[in-house]
Formats: C-alpha cells, sequence, structure tokens
C-alpha cells in the first residue's frame, strides 16, 4: 500500500516548522518527518535520514517547496534518483511537482536547475557588492574599536 511521507524543515531554532506540517497534513501524509534548525546543506539531517530509511516502493516524499529538501540542483537530484530507484516519488506542495508524471520529473529539473541558478546570481550580486564597498573603504561587519 502506498504511503504519503511528509518532510518539514526549518534552518533556525527560532523558525516554527507549523506552516509546513498543516501543509503536509492537508496534503494527506500518514507520516511528518522534522529536522528543527538544521541547515539544508548539512548533509546529515536526522529527520530526513530517518524518512530515506522509511520510504518504500510506491511511496510518495511530500515537501513544502524544493528548497526544504536540498539546497542545490546536485543535490535535489541526486535525492530524486534515489527515490526513482526505490520506486517512491516526490510531491512538492508549493512548486506544484510530482514526478510520479513524465511532466512532472521534467518540471522537477528545470525548476531545480532555476533555483540554482538563482542562488548563484544572489551570491555574484553580493560577492560584487562588497568588492565595490571595499574599494570606497567601506567593509561589512562590526566597526573597529581602535583607531590605528
Amino acid at each position: 500500500m502506498s504511503r504519503k511521507l511528509g518532510y518539514a524543515r526549518v534552518s533556525t531554532t527560532d523558525q516554527s516548522l507549523d506552516l509546513q506540517i498543516s501543509a503536509l497534513k492537508s496534503a494527506g501524509c500518514t507520516k511528518i518527518y522534522k529536522d528543527h534548525g538544521v541547515s539544508g546543506n548539512t548533509t546529515t539531517r536526522p529527520g530526513f535520514d530517518a524518512l530515506l530509511s522509511d520510504i518504500k516502493e510506491g511511496d510518495t516524499l511530500v515537501i513544502w517547496r524544493l528548497d526544504r529538501m536540498g539546497r542545490s540542483l546536485k543535490h535535489l537530484i541526486e535525492i530524486n534518483d534515489l527515490l526513482r530507484e526505490r520506486g517512491a516519488y516526490l510531491d512538492s506542495l508549493r512548486d506544484k511537482i510530482d514526478t510520479s508524471t513524465a511532466t512532472g520529473e521534467f518540471v522537477f529539473h528545470i525548476l531545480g536547475a532555476v533555483a540554482q541558478l538563482e542562488r548563484r546570481m544572489i551570491s555574484e550580486r553580493t560577492l560584487a557588492g562588497l568588492a565595490e564597498a571595499a574599494k570606497h573603504g567601506r567593509y561589512p561587519g562590526r566597526p573597529k574599536k581602535l583607531a590605528a
């Protein structure tokens, strides 16, 4: 029998999982795994690792958004490949992606690539802004306490 297994994650301990959990319950998840205060960049996430060890053929991993599951396109694809090897699927509620269909699989790859492009562009703009500020003698962070 197929199951819907939910996964919710927030990066900091002061954030709340309530919105994601509510959406996962509304989507019919029978079990919800959680990581609270765990970065998506971290390779070891206790809740996510437990979900991956539990997921079986015919099951669907339900997430609120793609960025809750992984940060890079490579990581998202690795997870999706693992799910496919096990005969399981991915359903991203906010992104409207369901990999149980060919179109959903295609959209998954396109949106993953767009998300990675967006992160890289933000990083490039930030670095360019920091370099420009440094040219004018401005540096980020706390001001120096003592003068030369």
